[in-house]
């Protein structure tokens, strides 16, 4: 849980800056054509620049992402479980009931 703690500001410091580059480039007084081609070209260099964060925060999500799911699905499984265990005693209990009627 820290490791994703730690990766919040560096992360949320990343997004900032490719957004205020992003808002930088469209607000630029240039035609469409190069604005594009700069967009494309500062955001390839700022992949290359920085992929090796990108590729730790997407496989830290990606383990984040995992647990999660592992977690609910256990959570799915107690409460499948749980269910079942109240049916079958309803069901005993029914069973009982009647067994004294009669």
């Amino acid at each position: 849980m820290s490791e994703n703690k730690s990766l919040a500001f560096p992360m949320g410091l990343l997004a900032g800056v490719v957004g205020g580059i992003v808002a930088g480039i469209l607000f630029a007084p240039k035609s469409g054509e190069e604005t594009r081609r700069e967009l494309a070209q500062t955001a390839t260099e700022f992949y290359e620049k920085h992929s090796p964060e990108i590729n730790e925060a997407k496989k830290q999500a990606l383990q984040s992402v995992d647990l999660v799911k592992c977690k609910l699905e256990r959570q799915l499984k107690n409460i499948s479980d749980m269910i079942k265990s109240r049916k079958l005693r309803k069901a005993k209990e029914r069973e009982s009931a009647q067994g004294g009627l009669r």
